[in-house]
């Protein structure tokens, strides 16, 4: 790999979490407020909400806004899990939502300064599977300045690990894919993105998913969370 002038970044699950998706973190919040729902069962009801926003939102829907949404589909969602026998629990929904909200808000004041000193460093981009309003979301997390450029998979019509979407941020940053390297939190979308596109790539997990996929995960530079990222791209630079 040439030395690196071009770092992109999955949002949801990476700069918004040390590496844990959108998906197990609602569980963990769900369950927390007493869903008897296994990991199994909560994803279709996770999918089904979160696939009715996509091209739903308008482009300047903000974060809070995005979670609300989310969380009112999710719980008409598990309502009818339930055969609805229990209703729609709006109050549950925007006690998740809330919880949701302050855990992002901490991971952002977590990673902020790691950005803003790679921003000094490197052009920096965010690539994300989104609904249509990232530059809005990214915008509410106070992350926006220091991107150069911030790819919607609904606005460029192509969702990662398609190619075309890694192409069209390298593109608007001018940056050659040798030169650039992905920081995410899935293997298929983010890491086989990157290969697809001929990036590096980064992956940010847990340790405990670490060990799990570790056999999938056994050439890749692997990190717990973003602020240990400038000690790997000091190495790789």
């Amino acid at each position: 790999m040439q030395a690196i002038d071009t770092v992109l970044f999955d949002f949801g699950g990476t700069l918004d979490s040390d590496g844990v998706a959108w998906k197990e973190r609602f569980h963990a919040l769900y369950r927390a407020e007493g869903l008897d729902l296994s990991a199994e069962a909560f994803a279709p009801a996770f999918y089904a909400a979160d696939d009715a926003l996509v091209g739903a939102l308008t482009p300047t829907t903000g974060l809070k806004e995005t979670v609300d949404a989310l969380t009112t589909n999710l719980e008409a969602e598990l309502a009818r899990c339930a055969d609805g026998q229990d209703g729609i629990d709006r109050a549950r929904g925007r006690r998740v939502a809330m919880r949701f909200l302050s855990e992002m808000s901490t991971a952002f004041a977590r990673n902020r300064p790691v950005l803003e000193t790679l921003s000094e460093r490197y052009r920096l981009g965010v690539v994300s599977n989104f609904y249509g309003n990232l530059e809005a979301a990214c915008e509410s997390s106070g992350l926006a300045p220091l991107f150069g450029v911030m790819t919607d998979s609904q606005r460029v019509g192509a969702e990662k690990p398609d190619p075309a979407i890694f192409r069209a941020a390298l593109t608007a940053l001018n940056a050659a894919p040798e030169r650039a390297v992905m920081v995410g939190d899935s293997l298929r979308r983010d890491g086989e993105g990157a290969r697809r596109s001929g990036m590096g790539f980064i992956w940010v997990a847990p340790e405990d998913v670490q060990a799990a996929e570790r056999r999938g995960a056994a050439d890749q530079c692997v990190l717990a969370a973003v602020t240990e990222l400038p000690n790997i791209l000091d190495i790789l630079t």
